[in-house]
């Protein structure tokens, strides 16, 4: 399913509990945060109008459900379409739902034990540990190309092709069909937006058929002749008989290309704004490792990349007074926890020196994002070249962020150098 959306309306709702905030509206996907203080000042639970269940904003509270069992991202597991209400699936999104039938983002046990157990390993901290090298080169590349430019969007020339050339490397796709992907990847997260019309269903549905066309051909070819890399290992491996079928690694591998850089262009381009409007000295923020982590992790926290996260409710559960139905869905604002008073002194400050650092932006629990290692070094070392080359980079134009609010990433950001 594309998007986890409530279908049985909630009308029990006392008017303290309810808030609004029209997702499309400029006004707030530009600025989500002024919105999120008003929720942690009267109440961090409340009721989101404009979609129709529950939200939670605070850090306790969100950090707690993306552990908590009796949630889940499918429903179907335990519950028919017809008991909660959930329409039959749409024919004319039939591929693009085909690419989310068996993603780890959506599985819940023992499914996504499986497929996760056979993924997990390429993603461990000391397998990707081998990529600083690639991911500083590639870096540098890119500033080879427009270092003698006067400006130029950091999103599209630095903070995009990295990590899509990095993660089709990994996967075992060759990097010249990075813009590829990324054009399949952009069109077919659009599925989350609020308010999705029919014209972008479809162009989604067919971004997907055209990525799931190429992927099928690079499946067949790596089952004639397997290679060292994570589609091969993902055709090959054999648990007492149990291997992945064809879906399920396209599946898997679309999910791990669209996810493996999403997070990453988005936390890149926050990040290097956030650093450039605090009026920190960025080289010094990368001088050490140790304060290359620390500055990455509150880019992390101050301007998360993923700002809502939806769950079922995968029984009838009181929760703090809040009596959910089977079937309800729940929203977990990413954004909101990380901006949360009652956790972070000066929450709305950007300080990567701060001695309270954490932040939810990668999830927890079971569905903590698989490539959150990866992701971290990428961080780590791509700002850390931008600003070691680019020492006088400055930004040009004032930013805007996409309207694409679940994920919150800037649409372009202009910086200069000279």
């Amino acid at each position: 399913m594309a998007a986890i959306v409530q279908v049985k309306p909630i009308t029990d709702v006392p008017d303290t509990s309810r808030a609004s905030a029209a997702p499309r509206d400029p006004t707030f996907f530009q600025n989500p945060y002024t919105f999120y203080a008003e929720r942690h000042a009267s109440r961090p639970a409340f009721f989101w109008e404009e979609y129709g269940h529950w939200c939670f904003a605070d850090f306790k509270s969100v950090s707690a459900l993306l552990r908590d069992k009796r949630f889940g991202r499918d429903i179907l597991h335990v519950a028919s379409r017809e008991e909660i209400g959930l329409p039959p699936p749409k024919l004319h999104t039939a591929d693009f739902d085909l690419t989310e039938k068996y993603s780890l983002l959506n599985l819940e046990p023992p499914a996504h034990t499986r497929l996760r157990t056979l993924v997990n390993r390429a993603f461990v901290s000391r397998q990707v540990e081998q990529l600083r090298p690639r991911i500083r080169q590639l870096a540098h590349e890119m500033i080879d190309a427009f270092e003698g430019q006067d400006s130029i969007d950091l999103i599209k020339a630095f903070a995009a092709p990295i990590p899509a050339i990095i993660i089709a490397e990994m996967i075992g796709l060759p990097a010249e069909m990075a813009p590829q992907l990324l054009n399949w990847s952009n069109r077919m997260v659009t599925m989350y937006m609020y308010g999705v019309t029919r014209e972008t269903e479809l162009d989604a549905n067919q971004a997907a058929a055209d990525f799931t066309a190429y992927l099928r051909s690079v499946i067949a070819e790596r089952r004639k002749a397997p290679q060292e890399d994570l589609l091969s290992h993902m055709l090959t491996s054999d648990r007492d008989g149990d291997v992945l079928s064809d879906d399920e690694v396209m599946s898997t591998a679309i999910l791990l290309l669209n996810a493996g850089h999403e997070a990453t262009v988005h936390t890149t381009g926050n990040g290097v704004k956030s650093i450039l409007e605090s009026g920190l000295d960025p080289h010094a923020l990368f001088a050490t490792p140790e304060q290359a982590e620390a500055t990455v992790e509150e880019c992390l926290r101050f301007d998360a990349p993923l700002h809502l996260f939806t769950r079922y409710a995968l029984a009838d559960i009181d929760l703090n007074g809040i009596n959910l139905r089977k079937g309800d869905v729940i929203g977990l604002m990413l954004g909101a926890a990380n901006r949360d008073p009652a956790r972070f002194a000066n929450a709305d400050s950007f300080d990567p020196f701060r001695e309270d650092g954490a932040n939810v932006s990668f999830g927890a629990g079971i569905h903590f994002c698989i490539g959150a290692p990866l992701a971290r070094i990428e961080l780590q070392e791509a700002m850390g070249v931008l600003f070691e080359r680019l020492p006088k980079v400055r930004i040009a134009e004032p930013p805007r962020y996409g309207d694409v609010y679940h994920f919150h990433g800037l649409e372009k950001l202009t910086v200069s150098w000279k």
